[in-house]
């Protein structure tokens, strides 16, 4: 994140020795900085100073961080990047659920977590801009527009549901989308525990777009909780 563009990220988060971590870990990296140790005044901070991500941990002394996420969300469509110490696949399934953008367990990799904030930023970036048609990631290229895919020259042909999920995951391209999120937006709200209807067309899509299926590159399983497109260019970091 070192470059000209210095991001405005909002940290959000109670506890101090994690809470200065952060700060002083994103600082090097050239982020601009402002920060809460409450939910409620994380709100006021973000409505007043519009920053580029947040960064969230559930565990507010004065409001569930889900909580914040909802609010959040009412008017504001920011990244935001849950970190929290709380494990489980179903407060990740419910953070994702609310509208949070990615998902990290304490204790985590300062390189992890700067590696999704550019990858969130980057998203953000795109879509100010308006997105490219053409999403490519190696050798795999998507035409939106002429709803064509190719794996390299070679034309690839997908049913119209697998081509549903990979627009759906490029649409969300670097960022984790919940095994409720895909079954409900392509197979309508009634689908969502029918997760092996899923699966079976992963494993499809993998088999058509993924040069070596058995070790995908592109489409990557966040256990428990869902899928996760490599953002494009991703490779090149």
């Amino acid at each position: 994140m070192k470059d000209q563009y210095q991001p405005l990220v909002l940290i959000v988060e109670d506890e101090p020795a994690i809470h200065k971590f952060l700060k002083i870990s994103l600082q090097t990296q050239g982020c601009r900085l402002i920060s809460s140790m409450t939910g409620g005044d994380g709100l006021l901070q973000a409505a007043s100073h519009t920053p580029d991500v947040v960064i969230l941990d559930l565990g507010l002394p004065d409001m569930d961080g889900i909580d914040f996420v909802r609010r959040f969300r009412e008017w504001s469509q920011t990244p935001i990047v849950i970190i929290s110490a709380r494990g489980r696949e179903q407060d990740k399934v419910a953070a994702l659920d609310a509208g949070a953008d990615d998902y990290l367990t304490k204790p985590f990799s300062v390189g992890e977590l700067q590696a999704r904030l550019r990858a969130l930023l980057r998203r953000r970036a795109a879509i100010g801009a308006g997105d490219s048609p053409v999403f490519t990631i190696g050798e795999l290229t998507v035409d939106l527009a002429l709803r064509q895919v190719k794996l390299g020259e070679k034309q690839i042909r997908l049913t119209p549901n697998e081509y549903r999920i990979l627009s759906f995951l490029i649409q969300h391209a670097g960022r984790v989308v919940t095994h409720q999120q895909l079954l409900k937006q392509i197979w309508g709200p009634d689908s969502e525990h029918e997760k092996h209807y899923l699966r079976v067309y992963i494993n499809q899509l993998r088999q058509k777009i993924e040069p070596s299926p058995e070790q995908p590159r592109f489409i990557l399983t966040e256990p428990g909780v869902g899928y996760r497109l490599v953002e494009a260019d991703a490779n090149h970091e």
